[in-house]
């Protein structure tokens, strides 16, 4: 009989929970345990265990932890909104530093290890792109809440893997999950005008990428920070024109807008950007570029919707 490892997912509804549960489900050598606030929306329900579950409810998650046993949890849940941690500094510290905190004691306990999702709104957006141990100044409540998480599991001596990653975007089964790629082409296919940011930076991260670069992460039990994104440097304009080059839209249809008059000029670095030499060098992650992940985001809208 094979060994199988036990894997949780935690936030399995959300964007790259559900490409985990759809990649590591139809790995052999791993169990799958996912966990959400709400009940499964993933079309997808074989070769993994659902289990509906508040995270910041600590007494309910200490019970299920001690049941299921992970050997490996990746904790991808969080509250990720700029506004929301804004307006709720004691939720978001609760979700994305004190959750956070409590799945990385349970690995120090267990032997177990944890694979974190981060951002690159730990950084202030000053000298980007970035290495793994540049200096980090947040501008906002959700990048410091962010960058504490990293602290509270770096100082729990659990043996843990760090993902920072940038403005996520692709595809999956579920028609409610939304981002860039997917924002801009249903906006411009319906002939709807668009305003987009011109003086944002950004190297975006093709979800498929980071959830490899998660399993990669598990795979080699590699510890400490690494930085995973594309390798291509856009503006959030420029990477809407090449959107609308690529399904042939109208781009009259886009607009340009400052950062400063959507008022995301001071709680956004504005360039950011990762060296992904690290990740490459002891991951082996090698990402899509981001023509080619339209093409793969074409194939797969056929299927997805």
């Amino acid at each position: 009989m094979m060994v199988t490892n036990k894997v949780l997912i935690t936030g399995s509804n959300g964007f790259l929970g559900q490409k985990l549960i759809d990649l590591l489900s139809k790995n052999l050598n791993y169990e799958v345990f996912a966990i959400s606030m709400n009940k499964n929306d993933n079309p997808n329900v074989a070769n993994y265990h659902f289990q509906q579950l508040d995270l910041m409810n600590s007494d309910l998650l200490n019970t299920y932890l001690s049941e299921v046993k992970p050997n490996y949890i990746i904790h991808t849940a969080a509250i990720t909104s700029v506004e929301g941690c804004e307006a709720d500094k004691v939720l978001c510290e609760k979700m994305n530093v004190e959750v956070a905190k409590q799945l990385a004691d349970y690995c120090k306990q267990t032997n177990g290890f944890l694979v974190q999702l981060s951002t690159d709104f730990v950084f202030d957006g000053q000298n980007g792109p970035y290495k793994e141990d540049d200096s980090t100044n947040p501008l906002s409540e959700y990048g410091k809440s962010k960058l504490r998480s990293e602290q509270v599991i770096h100082n729990s001596g659990c043996e843990y893997a760090i993902l920072r990653t940038i403005l996520v975007y692709g595809i999956n089964a579920n028609p409610n999950r939304s981002n860039l790629v997917l924002w801009a082409k249903e906006k411009l296919s319906k002939n709807e005008p668009i305003k987009v940011v011109k003086d944002q930076w950004r190297m975006p991260t093709f979800v498929d990428d980071l959830a490899e670069a998660c399993l990669l992460a598990i795979e080699k039990r590699a510890t400490g920070v690494f930085h995973i994104s594309g390798e291509e440097m856009f503006t959030i304009a420029e990477a809407v024109y090449q959107i609308a080059d690529f399904w042939n839209f109208d781009k009259s249809l886009i607009s340009e807008i400052t950062a400063a008059s959507i008022g995301q000029s001071e709680n956004r670095p504005q360039k950011t950007g990762f060296i992904l030499s690290k990740a490459k060098s002891i991951l082996g992650f090698q990402p899509t570029p981001f023509k080619a992940s339209l093409e793969i985001i074409d194939k797969q809208y056929g299927i997805f919707r």
